[in-house]
């Protein structure tokens, strides 16, 4: 098997714990608009797809849709800073990581000043060599084009990365995309409902992120 020499990351839920304020943001969101609120279970089997995508229920017509984002995103941008915070050791794991001279890039379903201000947060926007949004995609996660986004910009083959994320939208698009898949334990997520995508790797630590090459 080929030597993985590029990671691709995702960012909530994976490097970043941003779990409970983006479940706020969207609680906040339906108050704001009148609309009766959903379970943190609902929003949560949606995690890692964009907003346009969470919103589509509610958003009949495109000025209502932009208008739940704004609202979405006041509230979020507002806390963010106040509640998101680094899963415990992975600040140290990305940059060892990043000291052994692999490719690196983020592929999320936020918008990119959104994951800039997150990796700024943690410290470790040097860590990353490319970022890919969904403002950057016509058909963001679980469809392939964010995962092979990455791996044209980075110019890598999709035999020599792995995906690393939380979701199953993260499992599905990188296994479409052709490269690895890694599942991590520590999100919002268990092994129980990430079975079913079968990830190549199983990472209940950050620290054996420095294993997988």
């Amino acid at each position: 098997m080929t030597r993985i020499t590029t990671y691709l990351f995702d960012l909530d839920g994976t490097l970043l714990d941003s779990v409970r304020l983006i479940l706020d943001s969207y609680h906040h969101t339906l108050r704001v608009h009148g609309h009766p609120p959903r379970p943190d279970a609902h929003w949560l089997a949606g995690l890692g797809t964009p907003l346009r995508v969470q919103f589509q229920d509610w958003a009949h017509d495109g000025a209502t849709l932009e208008a739940m984002i704004a609202t979405y995103r006041e509230f979020n941008l507002g806390h963010h800073d106040q509640m998101a915070r680094p899963y415990p050791g992975v600040v140290d794991v990305m940059r060892r990581l990043r000291a052994t001279g692999v490719r690196t890039a983020l592929v999320t379903s936020k918008n990119r000043s959104g994951a800039e201000r997150g990796l700024r947060l943690m410290g470790i926007a040097e860590t990353i060599d490319h970022i890919v949004g969904a403002d950057d995609v016509t058909h963001p996660k679980p469809h392939p084009e964010p995962v092979l986004q990455a791996l044209t910009r980075l110019g890598a083959t999709a035999g020599e990365a792995v995906f690393i994320g939380d979701s199953v939208h993260d499992m599905e698009s990188g296994r479409a995309a052709g490269v690895r898949t890694a599942a991590v334990l520590w999100g919002p997520f268990s092994r129980a409902e990430l079975e079913h995508t079968k990830p190549d790797h199983w990472l209940e630590r950050p620290e054996e992120l420095l294993g997988l090459g």
